[in-house]
């Protein structure tokens, strides 16, 4: 019998935003100039939590996983 692991709210968001930016028909440059023209500024900051996560994550750097 096969266990099915359940997503997390934050994993299905990283699915669909990956899946989403690697749409290589998606010109990210406009995407960035709509989120700053339509979006509140949270959304800025908080693609900039993310965009520092992700960095300090594939650089293994990561403080707050690296400690646990």
């Amino acid at each position: 019998m096969r266990i099915r692991r359940i997503l997390t709210a934050e994993e299905k968001v990283a699915n669909k935003l990956g899946n989403e930016i690697s749409d290589l028909r998606v010109d990210l440059e406009l995407v960035g100039e709509y989120i700053a023209k339509s979006q509140p500024n949270v959304v800025y900051n908080r693609l900039q939590v993310i965009a520092e996560s992700a960095k300090e994550t594939k650089e293994g750097t990561n403080y707050a996983y690296n400690n646990l």
